[in-house]
């Protein structure tokens, strides 16, 4: 534990807040106001998400290391880029949602290409920033020896996520009955989500976490399209089930005054939605113990438990601090080591002003 939080302290966080910083300068030179100040706080207001998803970059080679992190860094800004676009603009069209995503889909596609992004909106000037997004990581992910074995799940992740971002954002009568529908096709081609209900499937489809998994192991080489498959099924939909339920725990107040989806306020009472996130924790544990490197994931799964409680969210609201407890303790001593951590880690960022290279803060 010490050493990988030594290791994502060290080597992680700088080099994803300089990567950031790179990314803020050209969204910077966006002339579009909406389209800036929604590709600048896509980059500002989420470098946890960029350091959360950089973790993985430790378990591909030295060598191939920054590679991967400036896949994974650009991936999610698109990831959130596309989230506020959706989120905080008026469109409720999802034909709208679909060409906004398809820079998702082209990001995994290497010699796709085409800009057709904003075709069902008005703000379409934003100087090449979503294209250039999609070029990166089409260019990083070409040196990964493996991507083409791995390609078609991460796709599968991928869609999933999309699929998601569609349904969620459409009118708001519309949403239940889309996702419902989405998930009652999808369980009879995907056993393993037969056991959850419908809101918690559509919280597993909405974690980037095996894709950035498949994205380190495919830089590596010697992966077979079989064992690429394996490692998606070891993330989806149990531990990315987590992840996505553990943040839309700590947004709930945030959701209900903005009158958004959240899946967690689906659960019957308290002990209800600690249950069942006893169970994901139970199951994404077993199912990454198959995984190679299968105490890092481990690890991983519990310390994203322990990140999530530590927010001052969380920290600050006597109700949820109360229930975090409890799921801290289905965590075991593994969660209490890196919330102790996570909280001593924010506590100090929140005191000290770290300048990135385009003269920001991050966090």
């Amino acid at each position: 534990m010490w050493t990988m939080v030594y290791h994502v302290y060290k080597k992680i966080v700088p080099e994803v807040h300089n990567i950031l910083a790179e990314w803020r300068v050209r969204a910077e030179q966006i002339e579009n106001d909406e389209l800036r100040e929604f590709a600048l706080e896509s980059i500002d207001e989420n470098t946890f998400h960029s350091e959360g998803g950089g973790v993985f970059a430790l378990l591909t080679d030295e060598e191939k290391r920054s590679d991967v992190l400036w896949f994974i860094v650009t991936y999610q800004i698109i990831c959130d880029y596309l989230d506020s676009l959706c989120d905080q603009s008026e469109s409720l069209d999802p034909n709208d949602f679909r060409s906004l995503h398809e820079a998702l889909r082209q990001a995994l596609a290497p010699g796709t290409l085409q800009d057709v992004y904003y075709e069902h909106r008005a703000e379409k000037e934003d100087n090449g920033f979503l294209s250039s997004l999609v070029a990166v990581c089409q260019k990083k992910i070409q040196t990964f020896e493996s991507f083409a074995e791995a390609q078609s799940a991460m796709e599968e992740l991928s869609l999933h996520y999309r699929n998601l971002q569609v349904y969620k954002h459409v009118k708001k009568e519309d949403r239940e009955p889309f996702l419902m529908e989405w998930y009652e096709e999808t369980k009879q081609q995907v056993p393993d989500v037969r056991n959850m209900r419908w809101y918690e499937f559509a919280a597993g489809t909405g974690s980037t976490l095996g894709v950035y998994t498949l994205a380190a192991y495919a830089s590596k080489g010697g992966l077979n399209e079989e064992e690429a498959h394996r490692i998606k099924s070891c993330y989806f939909p149990y531990a990315q089930g987590l992840h996505i339920l553990l943040d839309y725990f700590i947004d709930q107040e945030e959701d209900l005054a903005d009158d958004e989806l959240n899946f967690c306020t689906y659960y019957r009472d308290e002990d209800d939605m600690v249950e069942r996130m006893s169970g994901f924790k139970a199951e994404a544990e077993k199912r990454l113990g198959e995984m190679p490197d299968a105490g890092f994931h481990k690890l991983i799964n519990k310390g994203i438990i322990a990140i999530y409680l530590a927010d001052e969210k969380v920290q600050t609201d006597p109700e949820m601090k109360r229930t975090a407890r409890r799921m801290i303790r289905f965590g075991g001593a593994s969660t209490v080591f890196f919330y102790l951590n996570s909280w001593v880690f924010r506590k100090v960022s929140d005191k000290e002003e770290t300048p990135s290279a385009a003269g920001g803060k991050t966090e």
